[in-house]
């Protein structure tokens, strides 16, 4: 039996930042130049974001803004050295894995929460130890023999990798049960505009998480959402330098090339020649009905759209999740992939592929089945934490 997805969940912390704040906020910065406000003007007005969720209240209040490390009260951003941007990660992410696991648990109300077998945790953001896998199991009061494992720092296509391990254990054992779980901080590694892959990350990269329960066994007679059929992964050959995430005495750095586009535009067909001719045969390329990619920026889905010759609208999830939520890095395409189930039609089985870009360049592909279903629901939108937990 090929292992299922079970249900999907999500989370978002409380705080929205409109982007018009953000980039008026870098505006502001001391320092910041005639040619440094220009560039901040048109990358912050072309990333196709319109609102981002955030941890940190005082980028959306200034009244929240005594005592953070993060940034003055008259809105000056401060340095923050790692250790300290990793201890706010410690203390929220831990609420916003919880959040998004327990979203994914009530949306499948035939398993409980003892039943999960295994956790694979994704971030890229933060690190500590005991690590959110641990967290979850006290968290949800999930059996203390469960199997956890975590994947760190692979940047935006981390979470299908998280899934593709999840269908390896459900494979290999027909009673298991995984709960995947990203979630991803980025607004606490923020710095001034020195640059412009500073400024792009800025313009972008938001807060959010996201899960996944997926298994080859129907509790409670669940229905599944979809087959995880095939992955594939290609590190791509000209891409090493465009795309990367590093650990600075200030935070982590993020490079993002505006070659990215570019060079996935390049390499994207042997990307999905690689998924479609895998191990189980081989996929007509027409059979794909519906996408679920990574909106790394609205370049690459444009450069996508045109390649593939896609038809209109089909990347409107992917654009939809990144003007409401920006680019949650690994967290993204489980929100991309949740919007596209939630509009699919009644009626026939449908083919969906998933695509996420991340450092190296390496591209993560998937092929999912959707079965014919009836009318469905309309799917709640996720909440939001308030508090850690």
């Amino acid at each position: 039996m090929i292992p299922a997805l079970l249900s999907l969940g999500s989370a978002l912390p409380p705080h929205v930042l409109g982007q018009a704040e953000a980039r008026d906020l870098y505006l502001a910065q001391p320092g910041t130049d005639r040619l440094a406000q220009r560039l901040v003007r048109t990358v912050f007005g072309a990333t196709g974001v319109e609102r981002r969720h955030t941890v940190l209240p005082e980028l959306v209040d200034a009244g929240a803004r005594d005592g953070s490390v993060y940034l003055a009260p008259d809105g000056r951003m401060l340095a923050p050295l790692t250790g300290a941007r990793n201890r706010t990660y410690v203390e929220h992410a831990p609420g916003l894995f919880a959040a998004a696991a327990r979203d994914a648990l009530a949306r499948c109300p035939g398993l409980a929460p003892a039943q999960v077998t295994d956790v694979v945790t994704v971030s890229c953001t933060g690190f500590f130890a005991p690590g959110p896998d641990y967290r979850l199991v006290r968290d949800l009061d999930l059996d203390p023999a469960v199997r956890r494992s975590h994947i760190g720092f692979m940047g935006c296509h981390g979470a299908l990798v998280g899934l593709r391990q999840a269908r390896a254990i459900a494979a290999a054992d027909p009673d298991a049960v995984v709960l995947v779980v990203a979630a991803e901080l980025c607004s606490l590694h923020l710095r001034p505009a020195r640059d412009a892959d500073a400024v792009r990350g800025a313009a972008l990269f938001a807060d959010g998480a996201g899960a996944a329960l997926v298994s080859c066994r129907r509790p409670g007679g669940a229905e599944p959402l979809l087959a995880l059929d095939r992955f594939s992964t290609l590190v791509l050959p000209d891409g090493e330098q465009e795309m990367a995430w590093t650990i600075g005495d200030e935070g982590f750095e993020m490079v993002l090339g505006a070659a990215v586009p570019r060079v996935i535009e390049g390499s994207v067909h042997a990307a999905l020649e690689a998924l479609l001719s895998g191990p189980e045969g081989a996929v007509d390329p027409g059979s794909i009905t519906d996408w679920a990619v990574h909106p790394g920026g609205p370049g690459i889905l444009d450069k996508l759209e045109r390649t593939l010759g896609l038809p209109p609208r089909a990347l409107d999830a992917s654009r939809a999740v990144l003007a409401e939520r920006g680019n949650m890095s690994s967290v993204t395409v489980l929100h991309v992939l949740d919007r596209v189930l939630g509009g699919l039609p009644a009626g026939a089985e449908r083919t969906v592929c998933a695509l996420a870009f991340g450092p190296g360049l390496t591209v993560e592909s998937a092929l999912f089945t959707v079965p014919a279903r009836p009318a469905a629901a309309p799917r709640a939108r996720p909440g939001a934490v308030a508090a850690p937990l």
